[in-house]
């Protein structure tokens, strides 16, 4: 019998956006190549119980599409993966979240912001340089990283849809104790990271989900259900 999974999907679903024409396209793919049985749930996070809900499922993924509609219970929910070694991933909107809470509750920046939803204090996801709107581009990894391992490669071509990313300044400062930068542009900005203590948590601003509309796996949604299949 196949090993079933149930994933829940953490975002406020849009017909209209492309990744989220994607996903399920890309967890149905991984499902396959691991011969695993999977559900998943797409959880608005304005919804009552979102975030018991996140927590009830096998895998969680903070999906595309910031600014989302509740961001207390966004936060919550990356935060309770964190620090449960619950297996995660986040993708665009999910990987600037999961760069702030990270910045807030991990290394005590309590003024870690987002430029597109705050005014004051530490500018961590901060405007891009130029905007990566449809965009695409190539994307390195470090050696050795998940990220790494699970495209079996040092780099990959990714789409994006979006106009922020992690502010320079605070590259360097981010890169505590168990955070490591693992993914870079060809400019050498921040586009990947994933933490060194936790079973899988890993989070980018490109889309590799993207894959599954040219009819190709995603590394990172199979390593992501390979973590959750560990767990049990």
């Amino acid at each position: 019998m196949a090993a079933s999974l149930n994933l829940a999907l953490v975002g406020d679903y849009r017909a209209s956006a492309v990744a989220h024409q994607a996903i399920p396209l890309a967890i149905e793919r991984a499902a396959q190549h691991l011969g695993a049985s999977v559900s998943f749930n797409w959880l608005a996070t304005d919804e009552a119980g979102v975030v018991d809900a996140a927590r009830r499922s096998d895998a969680l993924w903070v999906v595309p599409g910031s600014p989302y509609k509740n961001d207390d219970a966004v936060f919550e929910i990356i935060r309770w993966a964190r620090e449960h070694r619950h297996p995660f991933l986040g993708s665009c909107g999910g990987f600037q979240y999961a760069v702030i809470e990270y910045a807030r509750n991990a290394l005590g920046w309590q003024d870690a912001n987002h430029a597109e939803t705050d005014e004051g204090g530490r500018m961590v996801i901060a405007p891009l340089s130029c905007s990566l709107v449809e965009q695409r581009g190539e994307v390195r990894f470090a050696p050795g990283s998940r990220i790494a391992e699970a495209y079996g490669a040092q780099s990959s071509d990714e789409g994006y849809h979006c106009n922020f990313g992690v502010n320079p300044a605070f590259s360097e400062a981010l890169e505590g104790e168990n955070l490591r930068i693992t993914s870079w542009d060809a400019a050498g900005d921040v586009r990947g990271i994933e933490l060194i203590d936790h079973p899988y948590f890993v989070a980018t601003l490109f889309q590799s989900e993207r894959a599954a509309l040219q009819d190709k796996a995603s590394p990172l949604v199979i390593a992501w259900l390979q973590a959750a299949l560990a767990r049990g």
